[in-house]
């Protein structure tokens, strides 16, 4: 492929079983050129997928990808077939942690990747694939710039009473705190309500539901992060596919007395083995656990704990917030799920949370009536642009406050 004119940026967010990407040109706008995954890692079913904006990118394929270090080798491969370094200006990764001293979007250098190893602990579930991603394109293509992109960032700010853990203070120093995830999420749907509901509307009492393989939420006071849901690390919070959300910590204590488990184990039962897929014992997709809850009671009650879990947080924020003026909800499950929304929801009158249910039926972008005391929206989440205009903040790369959603 020919050399754009304009600065082409990739960006990578990289999963525990996919990795996906996308790619814009910045020009006078931020414009997607394409996107795609490698999707189910390490199962015989996975796939390269790309959708573009002519037919040459776009398409679907399988691929053999036992691991992230061969499905990263099979995208640099396909990138470097397109044009390699001379089709790309630079890369952006979506770094989930980047512990007590990095948050800003920054330029990958030796001393970042070599902070990252040593907090990798912090995430073992997502930290050594995100190093290993920007290590592998940094052998293959060594010159192109990288940024990292922290998903902390929306939450580095918030009330200290809402960053403290209960436990002996001397751990804080050694940066154990409550951090909060999904940061790019939250930070794009503040904007997009800015732009659909206006800007007073994001100064408001906001809570966001982001409800996909990992939920959280957050509570969100004048645009900024008054408190979330995940903690020290992003299996806290309320259940998702495979992560348990919280636990009593006693908990540990039994099944290393019960079933001699070690932290290790414990840490993959609760990040691999637990949520939908732990309560369900069939299923971690919320639409297969859809399909078959009237036949199986396992399904239905994960379905059902989800809900709950999920309400019961919905209320906890409108107390720390005094009130609440809009919930969105966004992510896989909460853009495209009309009765999850509608069971999450159906028991918050009192917080004057009412839905239209032909609006929710529709996914519609306002799914409570007009005259509703606290407006309920769906949006659809977009971290990979939060992406690409952080990359050509750090690297000046044209006139990156402006973008096409």
């Amino acid at each position: 492929m020919k050399k754009s004119a304009n600065p082409r940026i990739l960006t990578i967010n990289g999963g525990s079983s996919s990795i996906k990407f996308a790619q814009f040109e910045a020009g006078d706008v931020l414009d997607r050129i394409l996107e795609g995954e490698i999707d189910r890692i390490g199962a015989p079913e996975a796939r390269l997928r790309v959708t573009g904006l002519d037919s040459m990118d776009t398409f679907s394929q399988p691929v053999t990808a036992p691991d992230h270090t061969v499905a990263v080798g099979i995208l640099m491969d396909w990138i470097e077939a397109r044009g390699g370094p001379d089709g790309l200006t630079a890369v952006g990764h979506r770094v989930v942690h980047g512990g007590p001293s990095y948050w800003q979007p920054q330029r990958i250098t030796a001393e970042l990747l070599a902070e990252l190893h040593r907090i990798s602990p912090l995430d073992p579930a997502h930290l050594p694939g995100e190093i290993l991603l920007a290590e592998a394109f940094h052998r293959r293509l060594p010159d192109l710039p990288q940024v990292a992109c922290f998903d902390t960032a929306f939450h580095h700010d918030m009330p200290r009473v809402a960053q403290q853990l209960p436990i002996p203070r001397r751990y804080e120093a050694q940066g154990v705190r409550r951090y909060g995830f999904h940061g790019l999420s939250y930070a794009f749907l503040m904007e997009e309500m800015a732009r659909v509901a206006g800007t007073q509307a994001a100064q408001d009492r906001v809570i966001l539901a982001h409800l996909g393989n990992g939920a959280s939420l957050a509570a969100v006071r004048e645009g900024k992060s008054v408190d979330t849901s995940m903690g020290f690390t992003p299996v806290a919070g309320v259940p998702m596919s495979t992560r348990s959300g919280d636990l009593d910590p006693g908990l540990m204590a039994y099944l290393a007395s019960s079933e001699k488990m070690n932290a290790q184990q414990f840490n993959e039962m609760v990040n691999t083995k637990s949520g939908l897929l732990g309560m369900s014992e069939t299923s971690s997709d919320m639409r297969d656990l859809l399909e078959r809850e009237t036949q199986d009671v396992r399904a239905a009650e994960a379905v059902a704990l989800f809900c709950y879990q999920i309400r019961k947080w919905i209320g906890a924020f409108a107390a720390a917030l005094g009130g609440l003026d809009t919930l969105v909800f966004a992510g896989g499950i909460g853009e495209n799920a009309p009765l999850v929304r509608a069971r999450i929801c159906a028991e918050l009158g009192f917080l004057g949370i009412e839905l239209d249910p032909l609006r929710n039926a529709k996914n519609a972008a306002l799914i409570s009536p007009d005259d509703g005391r606290v407006s309920v929206r769906v949006i659809h989440t977009d971290e990979a642009l939060m992406i690409a205009r952080s990359v050509a903040h750090v690297l000046n790369l044209g006139p990156h406050r402006k973008h096409q959603p």
